[in-house]
């Protein structure tokens, strides 16, 4: 019993990874492809749906978390994927002002080029039980480029959104209701950002801690 539910977790495991994997890479295809033809403002366009789809995907890691299936902590899990959800459809998807803005290239190359290293990585250590050392190496050291200039373009985007939040008024809430209850989305933006300034710091330690541990075992083996 023991084994065929491990074998059974492999294997979903294994199929969520490559269809997250497929996901993404599509996404730095269009993106690049579009960026050299277009330009940057119709780079959004071109990666609405993949992007949607590939980082809507990641709130199942929360779950894989929750009830084990992997062993990454909640802690580190859920603001990063949190972040990126308020990011794709409480921004970008939200407000089309944006769209058009340079760091939405950034952001989604930066975001691309890490899933699809951390993806392959993971799916080939469930469907064969390793991965190649070179690929481990890529999957623990280049988030100390690519994260900082994802982070950056979040922020930056959330900022240039607070305008377009205020006057559209979306996303309110306005009392008298039944509920009793009003809420300013623009104060949720504001305060978006301002986790930044603590969870990021954070999370980056948190990678580097994990990049020594898991390259130093590496190097021992």
């Amino acid at each position: 019993m023991a084994g065929s539910l491990s074998l059974l977790r492999r294997v979903y495991l294994s199929l969520y990874n490559w269809a997250v994997f497929i996901g993404w890479f599509q996404v730095l295809y269009l993106a690049v492809k579009t960026l050299w033809e277009s330009g940057h403002e119709e780079v959004y366009n071109a990666v609405e749906r993949p992007l949607q789809f590939a980082q809507s995907a990641a709130f199942l890691e929360i779950l894989h978390g929750l009830v084990g299936l992997v062993r990454s902590p909640i802690t580190a899990t859920l603001p990063q994927i949190s972040s990126r959800l308020f990011l794709i459809w409480g921004i970008l998807w939200s407000f089309p002002e944006v769209q058009s803005h340079v760091l939405v290239s950034s952001l989604v190359i930066s975001w691309s080029i890490t899933e699809i290293i951390r993806y392959s990585f993971y799916g080939m250590k469930e469907s064969l039980g390793f991965s190649p050392s070179w690929l481990q190496w890529l999957r623990y050291s280049t988030f100390i480029l690519l994260y900082p200039i994802g982070i950056s373009s979040e922020v930056g985007l959330t900022y240039l959104a607070l305008p377009h939040i205020k006057s559209s008024e979306k996303y309110c809430i306005r009392m008298p209701n039944k509920w009793n209850f009003s809420l300013e989305y623009f104060n949720v933006a504001v305060i978006a950002i301002a986790f930044y300034i603590p969870g990021s710091p954070h999370l980056y330690r948190y990678m580097l801690g994990q990049r020594k541990k898991v390259l130093a075992k590496s190097k021992a083996e």
